[in-house]
């Protein structure tokens, strides 16, 4: 019972950050205009994310213009979202050969050592897709932090952190989490050995002989 409700508890985990890791990837705010220093306060707000540029204004009014071509973006750019995009979809596959390995399930209850493995397998795609996840918000991440600190940089063109990098950090944690505990879910089986057999032990003479 312990194993089917880490079970459980590693699925609701590795699910959670499969969806923060949809929410992060659409997020229009990885990368935020910094006003800090000598900058000039202005009246709006700039965010970049992955997919489009947005704007908004002191009114809470946003405008957002999607990225006209891909062929002009830069490079870390398209490697990021071909990351984000691979970890939604490995995510999505862990979903599938995670749920038939549950044990609160009825799909291969006659083979419980594959509908183990199973969930083991699972676990392992949850940690792939949340290392992949992890990998592209903190190269992201450190792109913009190297940008920000670079001298040639103009003090207006400098960005920040937004918070979809936060939110993917917290969403790659919990998918690689969920997928630590659905591989560690799976009870070790202990090797049984037949019992030893004692040989018969000689009854003692009683220097009677029986006809």
């Amino acid at each position: 019972m312990a194993s089917g409700g880490l079970q459980l508890l590693g699925f609701v985990l590795a699910f959670l950050g499969w969806v923060g890791i949809i929410i992060s990837t659409a997020m229009p705010q990885w990368k935020m205009a910094s006003y800090a220093g000598d900058n000039i306060v202005t009246a709006q707000a700039l965010y970049d994310g992955l997919w489009m540029s947005c704007a908004m204004q002191s009114t809470g009014q946003i405008q957002c213009k999607v990225y006209d071509s891909l062929l002009k973006l830069e490079s870390s750019l398209q490697a990021t979202r071909a990351l984000m995009v691979s970890a939604i979809l490995l995510g999505l596959v862990a979903i599938f050969v995670a749920v038939t390995g549950m044990k609160c399930m009825k799909c291969m209850e006659d083979d419980q050592v594959k509908k183990m493995r199973m969930a083991v397998f699972g676990g392992a795609i949850f940690i792939i897709a949340g290392m992949a996840a992890l990998v592209a918000t903190s190269w992201y991440g450190n792109r913009v932090a190297q940008a920000f600190y670079n001298p040639s940089t103009p003090v207006n063109s400098r960005y920040e952190f937004g918070s979809a990098l936060f939110v993917g950090w917290a969403a790659a944690s919990l998918a690689m989490l969920g997928g630590a505990f659905l591989c560690c879910s799976c009870p070790r089986q202990e090797t049984s050995y037949p019992p030893t057999r004692g040989y018969p032990k000689n009854a003692p003479s009683t220097g009677k002989d029986y006809v």
